[in-house]
């Protein structure tokens, strides 16, 4: 199951670098590309408000 990003998003940066597969684009909050998305968790240790969650 992929990871999304809730509304918690603050638009830092902190996950985009994170994730292995580059799944994640900016925008006023990140969003997730759940068919890109490997379920690996590396967006949500990244970041400060906890705002990528298991879909």
């Amino acid at each position: 199951m992929a990871f999304k990003i809730t509304d918690a998003c603050i638009a830092c940066g902190a996950c985009i670098d994170e994730c292995p597969v580059n799944a994640i684009s900016e925008g006023d909050i990140y969003v997730v590309d759940a068919d890109t998305c490997i379920d690996c968790g590396a967006c949500a240790g990244a970041c400060p408000v906890d705002a990528p969650t298991e879909a």
